[in-house]
């Protein structure tokens, strides 16, 4: 939902120049809108009232009710509700917005914060902290700063903590010829910017892209932030080009990227931008690119996307065979022969000569999934 305002020149200090103002917002970008306005007041009427800026990320056990709720109550600021998981607050020398995205397991939380001081900041911090306190979760995870485009040709998202995922099993990927974290280890060292995972849905793309990224959190100390998009229309103009080359983002994820990477010769306008930013005039500066794509042949792909110095590897993921399948159940099963043969008369009776790991997994009881 958005609102329309109009101010004339009553409202404005009698050193200012009378125009009229149009502001158009959604909702939840009303606690901006407001620090923007005071901001450009400041100019004129007084000193800048928030020039420290920070952002605090955590995870939570629990409802994402009852966290926002000891979070209003509990700040001992002024509180407005926005949602659910939609916070506004304000204090002597602080203004902060706070967010909550319920995952299956947790809240994914994102403290955005204003204030007059760096003490402040440091006092602020520790406050949000101590209230969400023992529902603080300490596993590892990576920020996702994903993307969509609008109607209008503008960029829109909204910005999560993602728990990093246990590690994978080598015999998930038999493909790659090699352990799944030496792999990994490999294109996180290489100068290539690009990875390329292909392969028909339920191959495990996702899980792999995911577990780059986990990789990627371990080396940052849990501080990776990566842009993400599986939105033709974001992809269409030079907006989130410029956010990955110009903010903080160790990563560019682009799933279901069958559009992006087929050849120019067949009209795809939109592949000169990967290019530049993998290895053209302007560069991804040590930052990686990943697309996961269902196209079936390799000869489907942009043969510049390919070339060496450019792509550390184009994976191909696929259907594990039955003795494949077995190996792998056998691993997560960890040696209890009675749960590997019940899990294996599961995959058997499916009557396949391969079965890709979705199919796999829902063969295995919830808990091992």
């Amino acid at each position: 939902m958005a609102m329309y305002t109009e101010a004339d020149s009553s409202d404005l200090s009698e050193t200012q120049i009378g125009l009229p103002l149009g502001l158009r917002l959604d909702l939840d970008d009303v606690p901006r809108a407001v620090l923007n306005m005071r901001a450009l007041r400041a100019f004129d009427l007084a000193p800048a009232r928030y020039p420290i800026h920070r952002v605090v990320s955590c995870v939570a056990r629990g409802q994402t009710v009852q966290l926002f709720d000891d979070l209003a109550m509990r700040s001992g600021f002024a509180a407005q509700r926005l949602g659910t998981g939609s916070l506004f607050l304000e204090g002597p020398g602080v203004l902060a917005i706070l967010k909550g995205s319920p995952k299956t397991h947790y809240t994914s939380c994102r403290f955005t914060f204003w204030t007059d001081t760096p003490e402040r900041a440091v006092a602020t911090e520790a406050l949000l902290l101590e209230i969400v306190g023992e529902r603080r979760m300490r596993e590892e995870t990576f920020t996702i700063d994903w993307r969509f485009g609008t109607g209008d040709g503008s960029l829109t998202g909204v910005s999560f903590e993602e728990l990093v995922d246990p590690a994978l099993l080598d015999e998930a990927y038999p493909a790659l010829n090699e352990p799944v974290l030496a792999f990994i280890e490999r294109y996180l060292a290489a100068p290539e910017t690009i990875l390329i995972v292909q392969g028909p849905p339920g191959t495990g793309k996702t899980r792999l892209v995911r577990a780059v990224l986990g990789a990627l959190s371990r080396r940052t100390s849990g501080r990776s932030s990566v842009l993400y998009t599986a939105d033709r229309r974001a992809l269409e103009s030079d907006q989130i080009f410029i956010e990955f080359l110009t903010e903080e983002h160790d990563a560019f994820v682009v799933e279901d990227a069958d559009h992006i990477l087929t050849s120019r010769a067949n009209g795809n306008l939109d592949m000169h931008r990967f290019l530049a930013i993998a290895d053209g005039i302007v560069r991804a500066q040590g930052r990686k690119i990943l697309f996961t794509t269902n196209l079936p042949n390799v000869g489907d792909i942009d043969e510049a996307l390919l070339r060496p110095g450019r792509c550390f590897a184009n994976v191909r993921t696929r259907a594990l065979s039955q003795s494949e399948a077995a190996s792998l159940v056998r691993r997560i099963c960890g040696g209890e022969d009675g749960l590997f043969e019940r899990a294996m008369g599961r995959v058997r009776r499916n009557g396949a000569s391969s079965m890709t790991l979705a199919a796999i997994y829902q063969c295995l009881p919830p808990d091992l999934r």
